[in-house]
């Protein structure tokens, strides 16, 4: 019976891996997979340096179990199960469910797209995105990462819980001609940040969009960001503040959400304080 995970070439048997090996090495194709979007055998065997026979049975391994799929050009590329498993992982984090109406309710009454955003493992991750009325479909979705320098809600983690997030080693990416790219340009933002209880993003990222963001305050420390993505255009310098003004007030709901103390009084802002 022919497999869709069978290569046109017979790979030369490799030499049997033990269990904790077999693991180990199987994560490393999985991530390389999601990683680069879609690979051959040959290319995921070169970059991982293992055998090609190896790297072949690894893969149909995953394939069976609907973690990597292939295209119509015989190339791997991470399969529904990924997917579904992450969306569990993400429906059960309680910043999500807390989030979850406040998302809805602000996306609708603002029209644009409004994220939240944690720190997991020293990076930034998108947890929830509900998408507003307005022309933007804004990135990154909903499991990604985002840059700690170059994001408001990374200036965010770095005001009020810099423990829980790393910086880019070496030099730092340059999106746009507006990224911060050194500690000192980076520091004044996350001053700014800290002393207004809020953060923006104009076009440091990703060119013509605007991002503001508050944090989510809960246990008296940021527990997750809430931000709303604009085109610069529709959120002029002129109308930030106002709006930053009601996300505080909608992560203040988060927060009371997650406190189990929502319709009493909001978790205090942490303005003025580093964590």
């Amino acid at each position: 019976m022919s497999s869709a995970f069978q290569d046109t070439e017979q790979p030369a048997e490799a030499a049997p891996l033990d269990a904790t090996s077999s693991v180990e090495k199987a994560l490393d194709v999985l991530f390389h997979v999601a990683g680069a979007g879609s690979a051959g055998v040959s290319e995921i065997a070169r970059a991982l340096a293992l055998p090609k026979s190896t790297a072949h049975r690894l893969l149909a391994a995953l394939g069976r179990r609907g973690l990597v799929e292939r295209d119509a050009a015989g190339r791997y590329k991470p399969g529904l199960r990924i997917l579904s498993l992450g969306l569990g992982v993400l429906e059960r984090e309680p910043v999500v469910a807390a989030a979850r109406p406040v998302l809805e309710a602000e996306a609708e009454a603002i029209g644009e797209t409004l994220f939240v955003t944690a720190a997991r493992a020293g990076r930034i991750v998108v947890l929830d995105k509900v998408e507003g009325t307005g022309f933007l479909r804004a990135a990154p979705r909903v499991g990604s990462t985002v840059p700690v320098h170059a994001t408001a809600v990374g200036k965010l983690q770095l005001a009020f819980a810099p423990e829980d997030v790393a910086l880019p080693d070496g030099a730092w990416p340059r999106f746009t001609p507006r990224t911060p790219t050194s500690r000192r340009a980076l520091e004044r933002e996350v001053a700014r940040a800290r002393r207004r209880g809020w953060a923006e993003n104009r076009e440091e990222w990703m060119p013509g969009l605007v991002v503001v963001a508050a944090p989510v305050v809960a246990a008296g420390r940021m527990q997750a960001t809430l931000a709303l993505a604009a085109l610069s255009v529709r959120l002029p310098a002129a109308k930030t503040e106002r709006v930053a003004k009601r996300l505080v007030a909608a992560a203040a709901r988060i927060g009371a959400r997650l406190e189990g103390t929502a319709g009493r009084e909001a978790p205090g802002p942490l303005v003025g304080r580093t964590g």
